[in-house]
């Protein structure tokens, strides 16, 4: 590949109302903006990095900035997988790279990927934790939603109090709940029994990253998933016997191009597949929907948490995301 020019930018990208999970609440959500450009056409990648691993806005540009040589020079893309390592940095690369592939081609990258023509997919719409009535009400609200998932906290019978209210509004909708590692091992068996009354699909991450070996062999009516303990390619395999799904993250894992393989090699290992997102705008959403084209699961409603989005923006409607390629990597794209 030609030698290229490099731009870093960050963004500070405010939320609408605070968000809880287990043991953090969000208000912002800052990002790295990396566009990657030829002189003639350019790519663009969104990152939000991993906050629970440190990998946060300084150390995305510090590593960006120290392989600044290495990526001006060109690489490919499972080149980049062996210039930075999974995370922030390596995901807002990898996905300029394949929108500036995608611009020199005139092909749309779902075309480059060899994927079927997209077409829209049901998201989950994600309620932070609150209050039993609070929460219900969030439910209620979002009337279009099909699929809701639920942020839970580890305070066991309150967590049961707010799906209790969630599925009384909401009797219609899919519901799945998020632990956010916020369980020991000794809950689960309650947990999944409450849940698999309220008729519940999906129970992700209960228990804490490192911990995973307490779930070997544990059976569960409910699919549980896991996140924060699945953060590459690398880890895949360890999820065998301890989880049912993997929910890749374009930010956990490096890009589109690892997260693409993740997902062949969790259908080779059995395993079921979940895309998901840090808070970030459409334009990280759009490189998720590629790849949410091979997944079970779809977590993609990032940007419905902030104040402002990108334009072009991905469409949410009926329950279902669209990121057409005018959002992010369509055909052609040229430096204005």
């Amino acid at each position: 590949m030609p030698a290229l020019s490099l731009d870093i930018r960050t963004e500070t990208l405010r939320l609408a109302a605070p968000f809880r999970i287990s043991g953090y609440v969000f208000e912002t959500s800052d990002v790295v903006v990396v566009t990657l450009s030829d002189g003639e056409h350019r790519g663009r990648g969104e990152a939000s990095g991993v906050y629970y691993t440190g990998d946060d806005v300084p150390a995305m540009v510090a590593a960006l900035e120290a392989a600044r040589p290495a990526i001006e020079a060109g690489p490919g893309r499972q080149e980049l997988r062996g210039l930075l390592p999974p995370g922030g940095a390596r995901n807002a690369v990898d996905c300029a790279l394949w929108e500036l592939e995608a611009a020199r081609a005139g092909l749309p990258v779902w075309q480059l990927a060899g994927l079927q023509s997209p077409r829209p997919l049901r998201t989950t719409f994600t309620l932070g934790a609150g209050s039993p009535a609070t929460m219900a009400e969030g439910a209620r609200r979002y009337a279009e939603a099909r699929s809701i998932k639920i942020k839970l906290t580890g305070e066991l019978d309150l967590d049961i109090e707010r799906v209790r209210a969630i599925r009384a509004a909401r009797p219609d909708a899919w519901l799945g709940v998020d632990g956010n590692q916020g369980f020991a091992i000794g809950q689960l068996d309650a947990l999944v029994a409450a849940m698999q009354a309220l008729g519940v699909s999906l129970i992700e991450q209960p228990i804490a990253r490192g911990r995973e070996a307490d779930l070997q062999g544990y059976r569960s009516p409910i699919p549980i998933a896991g996140d924060e303990s699945i953060l590459s390619l690398a880890d895949v395999a360890g999820a065998v016997g301890r989880f049912d799904v993997i929910n890749i993250k374009l930010d956990k894992c490096g890009g589109l191009t690892e997260g693409l393989m993740m997902a062949e090699e969790a259908r080779r290992l059995g395993l079921g597949v979940m895309v998901g997102n840090m808070v970030g705008t459409s334009l990280a959403m759009a490189p998720a929907f590629v790849l949410g084209q091979l997944c079970d699961l779809v977590d993609l409603d990032g940007p419905t948490f902030l104040t402002r989005d990108c334009s072009p923006a991905v469409d949410y409607r009926d329950g279902d995301i669209w990121a057409g390629p005018e959002v992010w990597g369509g055909a052609p794209a040229k430096v204005a």
